[in-house]
């Protein structure tokens, strides 16, 4: 079983959050490592709800704001419909996946997590203006 930790980047590179989950199976496909940390991130969020949501992507009614999102209100998030969101996002280009070095190009692609375990999820800001 593998320990994987997920990084959060802004486009320049810097760290903006980091987590750790242990007990993952050795290969994965991006498209499960990625719904896999969207429900941990939901998880999380929901054993104690709050204003602010630190997460890879948008809530439905949330506030983009400086690194995360304000919720309108506090209230429990369905982690699969995030996931649904998040895989929408991968492939609108809202963020780039890296293992390593390596950029994750499609979410069928298998990723050797003895290998690599950091994965870094690097948010993408569209430009103002097209």
């Amino acid at each position: 079983m593998a320990q994987v930790t997920f990084r959060d980047e802004s486009a320049s590179g810097r760290p903006l959050e980091e987590f750790t989950l242990p007990g993952l199976p050795d290969r994965i496909t991006a498209r499960e490592l990625l719904r896999l940390r969207v429900r941990e991130e939901v998880a999380r969020y929901n054993a104690a709800p709050s204003p602010r949501f630190n997460g890879l992507v948008k809530p439905d009614d949330a506030e983009v704001e400086l690194n995360g999102y304000r919720m309108r209100a506090a209230r429990r998030i369905d982690w699969e419909r995030q996931a649904d969101i998040a895989e929408r996002a991968f492939a609108r280009n809202g963020f780039l996946l890296l293992v390593g070095d390596r950029q994750i190009e499609g979410l069928d692609e298998s990723i050797d997590l003895t290998a690599d375990p950091v994965i870094s999820f690097v948010k993408l800001v569209p430009l103002v203006g097209g």
